[in-house]
């Protein structure tokens, strides 16, 4: 037997014996053939590494995909092989989710171009669940369908395929159980690997795409979700996976496989035909060895069943030394599997459907493309974002608790100021602590979008809602309860036990500068969150952010003694702002140093210039360089709206330009 053919017969008929079809056939007999039929042709695929430290870093261009061909047929296709033989990247390309930057080829579906898009129309199931685990199963695939079928698909024609797929995918019992949280229990892994798979048959998409399904399951889970998969196979569908090591009894459902190693394809064809094939090159495969366990020992080097002789093996090799050897091994794979019928055959059905595919295509298109109008998502994914506020309680309800017990303990602090020398301290003081306490409240907003950065990337390239409706309804969950709520309710507990001026103007005054300080410190929080993977790289940034605007709050330092070179960083600080306008409002028109303080019949000026050299809140406000007047408080106002604008322009920017494919 000649080298590179495999142990079965190949007739050159309409339909060999490795299921691909002869050379005279046409796409178009492809595409009639039932279900989508997904071809790609000299794919590669280059990425540019970083490699060094800081000024020593330099530039390598790595090779991740090397002229890979192949044919995707309706049924369980299969791409296997070892970490980092680029399996999820070619699951990726085939699925447009790619960037285009260092990638070639072509792309086609049932022979014609692949549409623009692509990604919109197919279904993606991610290795990570992507799903809102507050919800229930059932709102989760109800807010799938409600955003990526058009509108002109009735209510009721959603919901009986909301419940068409819960009955299909075996989900009838936990159909009203939500999907569970880190702190809350939901549905099985199993369970909700199915809800994901779910949320993308919505659209009913003749290829699906899925990364790891059986990542995160235990052996009886991955082969329950592999089963399901198979029976849609059946029903025409064609889907596409990638998978590391899978059992046997996942291994036989298998239609199509595809084998890579170091951006090569080692073997693509029939699944049931891969053992003969690697006899045929020299490998047996011992009794009772799982199939998908063998064929990786063999492109890694670690087989005991190779034929061939190896009269290096026996020799000690230094760690480059096996290095070179694996790469050698897998080209040499490579390169036998390039002179096999297999590839010859799979090249010359390729090379007949690119003669009938004259214009040339981009290997990814970004174009996204919406079922619904603007409003009906912001609609959606509002509803979507309340609900889920409302069931996570851990980070609403436990933030007006821990804001009431917080104000209680600065009312007892602080509580029944006097118009004295000390309560003019006490007043500064309990002004600088609320307007610190709302920018570090504010920090939870980091896990805004850092968090749901997962979920919203998917849904946003799956075309499920434009960037726009996402951010907006963002705000209004977090702004509104989150922000402005707590604001009132601090309000309410310091001023009384405080005892600050008694009148509603000033009441509100404070009550509305609270809320903005919260505003801005929020949007600032935003700005820098968006678009970062790591929470504790935001939450960093932020603590920094605010000890330096700290400083520059009014009371560590006198502001009209720093440095000029230095002083123009108080524009920039948002406490000061707070801070001077909950200033103005309280201590305008008080009085310090009332006659009643001079009890050992000191004068009144001797007494001013031993405790204190002010007497009224309008001298300490000027000594500090506050402007007393009425533009003076509302400057301040105007100043934190402008900072809010700024700060929520820069984290929508970020969040629309935010790298979104992998």
């Amino acid at each position: 037997m000649a080298e590179g053919q495999p142990h079965l017969s190949i007739q050159m008929s309409d339909s060999n014996t490795n299921g691909i079809p002869s050379r005279k056939q046409s796409s178009a007999a492809l595409a009639g053939r039932g279900g989508s039929i997904l071809t790609f042709h000299n794919i590669c695929y280059h990425v540019k590494m970083k490699t060094g430290f800081l000024c020593c870093q330099k530039t390598a261009d790595k090779e991740v995909l090397r002229d890979v061909n192949g044919i995707m047929r309706p049924g369980l296709n299969a791409i296997l092989g070892p970490t980092g033989s680029g399996k999820s990247s070619l699951l990726d390309i085939l699925a447009a989710r790619k960037e285009p930057h260092g990638l070639s080829g072509d792309i086609l579906i049932n022979g014609a171009p692949q549409p623009a898009n692509f990604k919109c129309t197919s279904g993606y199931v991610v290795q990570d669940d992507v799903v809102m685990g507050t919800l229930t199963v059932r709102e989760n695939l109800k807010f799938s369908a409600a955003l990526r079928l058009p509108k002109s698909v009735k209510e009721q024609e959603k919901n009986e395929r909301v419940n068409q797929i819960i009955k299909e995918l075996g989900l009838s019992k936990v159909a009203d159980s939500k999907v569970g949280t880190q702190f809350t229990r939901g549905v099985s892994g199993g369970e909700r690997k199915r809800t994901n798979i779910g949320m993308e048959l919505i659209t009913d998409p003749d290829i699906l795409f899925l990364d790891e399904p059986t990542t995160g399951l235990d052996a009886s889970t991955a082969n329950a979700v592999l089963l399901l998969l198979k029976r849609m196979a059946k029903q025409g569908k064609t889907i596409i996976f990638s998978i590391h090591q899978p059992r046997y009894s996942i291994f036989r459902l298998f239609d199509n496989l595809t084998l890579l190693a170091a951006g090569r394809v080692l073997y693509h064809g029939p699944a049931q035909h891969t053992i003969e094939y690697f006899q045929s090159i020299g490998y047996e495969c011992e009794p009772y060895n799982n199939p998908a366990d063998f064929f990786l020992d063999v492109i890694n080097g670690d087989s005991t069943a190779v034929a061939m002789s190896k009269t290096n093996e026996a020799n000690t090799e230094s760690t480059e030394e096996c290095s070179e050897y694996d790469k050698t091994l897998a080209e040499k794979l490579a390169e036998k599997y390039s002179n096999s019928a297999y590839y010859q055959e799979t090249k010359a059905v390729l090379e007949n459907i690119s003669l009938g595919n004259k214009k040339k295509t981009k290997a990814v298109f970004r174009q996204i493309t919406y079922a619904n109008s603007f409003l009906h998502q912001l609609k959606w994914v509002s509803k979507r974002t309340f609900k889920n506020l409302v069931g996570n309680p851990q980070a609403s309800i436990a933030q007006l608790y821990v804001t009431a017990f917080l104000g209680l303990v600065v009312g007892a602090i602080f509580f029944g100021l006097k118009e004295d020398s000390s309560g003019l301290q006490n007043r500064v003081g309990a002004m600088f602590f609320l307007t610190t306490n709302q920018c570090f409240s504010s920090i939870s907003a980091i896990e805004l979008f850092v968090v749901e950065k997962k979920i919203f990337t998917h849904e946003y390239i799956s075309g499920y809602y434009r960037t726009s409706a996402y951010f907006i309804s963002k705000l209004m969950a977090d702004l509104i309860p989150m922000r402005t709520i707590p604001s009132i309710i601090f309000t309410c507990i310091i001023y009384f036990m405080l005892g600050l001026k008694p009148t509603v103007e000033a009441f509100f005054t404070m009550t509305f500068t609270l809320m903005m300080v919260s505003y801005t410190a929020t949007s600032m929080a935003l700005a820098i969150a968006a678009g970062q993977s790591v929470v504790a790289v935001a939450n960093l940034l932020m603590t920094i952010t605010f000890v330096f605007m700290i400083i520059f709050s009014g009371l560590l330092v006198n502001l009209t003694s720093i440095m000029s070179w230095l002083s123009w960083l108080k524009y920039f600080s948002i406490p000061r702002y707070g801070m001077t306008a909950l200033q103005i409002n309280e201590l305008t028109g008080l009085n310090f140093c009332s006659s009643g303080n001079n009890t050992n019949s000191i004068s009144n000026v001797n007494y001013r210039q031993i405790s204190q050299p002010w007497c009224t809140g309008d001298e300490y406000l000027k000594n500090q360089g506050i402007d007393v007047s009425s533009w003076g408080l509302w400057q301040n106002h105007l100043a934190l709206a402008c900072m809010t604008v700024i700060f929520l322009t820069i984290a929508y920017l970020k969040l629309h330009f935010m790298k979104k494919f992998s």
